[in-house]
């Protein structure tokens, strides 16, 4: 350990610690949200261009076998050669139609299956004549509306009579003679809760939102979990302004902000055949929980990282710290603080002094005939008989003095609270120490004395001014035929 035992700091540690904890932290910050953004923006582009429009394809493709089959069944029934020709005969044998009707519901798993002749205006379905359609009769409704259509079949949700006012969706299909002349509407239907959870079955399983709405805006079948059934879309929070837009298209990619302020991506595909759109809806926030999840470890990794890596550089500069001080501030061969440090601590020490002053002294000491050891005993004996003063220096001295190499073989002592009168005593009890010690090297002992000069600070003058002072006082005992002390001229 050096000689000088006090220890000043250059820089604060703390600072340069919490400077490289604060860059690392925002540095892994920004590239994770750097990553988080590039991913977020990959994954959105990836469900809007790809993943959500194969997935309404498959959908639609499931979808097809599902409820598009219906309306080929009707579409079979109205252009089978028997009803048309069992009509056109006269409506004969009733039976013949139930017959007919309920093999087509049994074959094909319908809920009820139906044939109403626009002749006799009777209602037929698997268990016979139902009833006689009237047009003054709201429940008939259906069947002028169908005659009037101008395309081939319409589909609609009603409670069927025949089955206790159960919920269905008819495929009503218009159906012509072999002359093109109207002559009634069949079809089957399904009821809404077994459609409803086919819906729901593939919701589930392409974890999507699966929903039908038609060209007036209205939802008109629904799964389980998605929106009501006969909502006005035109009212919805957030895709309400854009339906008139997406009705207009026959398919495309879009978002909006739902009434809890999610962001739904939705993929609309129109189905010809059941003359509904196909609405299937992705939530944002659930594709993105995935990243999300990565971001938050990324950030929690990033933070590790930096706390061990602040936590190693807090042990290596705990290490290092002293010895590059040591190299800034100290002067390797007598490990006494060198010039520089010592002019820092003096702006401290001065300002101190101005609002607290308190006498200080300063003793500049210098080797009597230090080039004569030199040149007759070699550098490296000068060098220790150096070195063997600054110790018997900070031996003879308080805690709170400071020594410092001034220059060559100057030492500069500075005396906190100590005037002039005890510093002269200090610096002649040092002079006479070292006067009476043999300096040994190289197996030789070196008699060697010292000059001082001494100046007590005065109050207002610079570091530089009382030194001068000093070294003033010094020039005085050198010419006085040295190792002695002298006080400063006027003090």
């Amino acid at each position: 350990m050096p000689p000088y035992r006090h220890r000043h700091r250059l820089f604060n540690h703390s600072r340069l610690l919490l400077i490289l904890g604060l860059l690392l932290t925002v540095g892994f910050l920004v590239t994770s949200f750097i990553s988080y953004e590039v991913s977020k923006r990959s994954i959105l582009e990836a469900i809007v261009d790809q993943s959500l429009p194969l997935t309404s394809s498959n959908i639609y493709s499931e979808i097809q076998k599902d409820l598009v089959r219906p309306v080929l069944i009707s579409s079979t029934m109205a252009h089978d050669t028997f009803l048309r020709r069992w009509v056109l005969q006269g409506e004969a044998d009733v039976e013949e139609m139930a017959h007919y009707l309920r093999e087509v519901r049994q074959r094909y798993g319908a809920f009820a299956s139906f044939f109403v002749s626009e002749r006799s205006g009777t209602y037929y379905t698997g268990d016979g004549i139902l009833k006689q359609i009237a047009p003054d009769e709201p429940r008939d409704a259906w069947y002028y509306r169908t005659r009037a259509l101008t395309e081939d079949y319409e589909i609609n949700v009603d409670p069927d009579l025949a089955n206790q006012d159960a919920l269905t969706i008819f495929i009503n299909y218009r159906v012509y003679d072999f002359d093109g002349n109207y002559i009634g509407a069949t079809g089957i239907g399904l009821t809404v809760d077994a459609v409803r959870r086919l819906v729901s079955e593939h919701q589930q399983r392409f974890n999507r939102k699966i929903y039908f709405v038609n060209k007036a805006g209205k939802v008109v079948l629904v799964g389980n979990s998605a929106k009501a059934l006969n909502v006005a879309l035109h009212a919805s929070a957030g895709i309400g302004p854009q339906i008139e837009h997406i009705l207009a298209e026959d398919s495309g990619s879009y978002q909006y902000a739902d009434a809890d302020g999610n962001t739904q991506i939705l993929q609309v595909n129109y189905l010809p055949e059941l003359k509904w759109y196909l609405f299937v809806e992705q939530g944002q926030d659930a594709a993105l929980a995935g990243i999300q999840r990565t971001l938050w470890i990324n950030i929690l990794i990033s933070l590790l990282i930096t706390t061990v890596v602040v936590s190693l550089a807090h042990l290596a500069l705990k290490n290092y710290q002293v010895r590059i001080e040591e190299m800034a501030t100290i002067d390797k061969l007598t490990g006494l603080l060198n010039r520089n440090a010592f002019t820092m601590l003096m702006k401290k020490l001065l300002a101190d002094h101005k609002r607290d002053p308190q006498p200080m002294a300063f003793l500049l000491a210098d080797i009597d005939f230090f080039k004569q050891i030199n040149d007759r005993h070699g550098h490296m004996a000068g060098d220790d008989v150096l070195a063997g003063i600054a110790r018997r220096l900070i031996d003879g001295l308080r805690e709170s003095d400071l020594v410092v190499r001034w220059g060559g073989e100057e030492l500069l002592v500075l005396l906190r609270h100590c005037d002039l009168s005890e510093a002269l005593r200090i610096a002649e009890s040092l002079r006479q120490g070292i006067g009476e010690e043999a300096f040994a090297t190289n197996g030789q002992a070196i008699a060697v004395t010292i000059s001082i000069g001494v100046a007590a600070y005065q109050a207002g003058e610079s570091t530089e001014q009382a030194v001068s002072r000093a070294d003033a006082a010094l020039y005085q005992a050198k010419n006085a035929g040295r190792n002695r002390v002298c006080a400063a001229p006027g003090a």
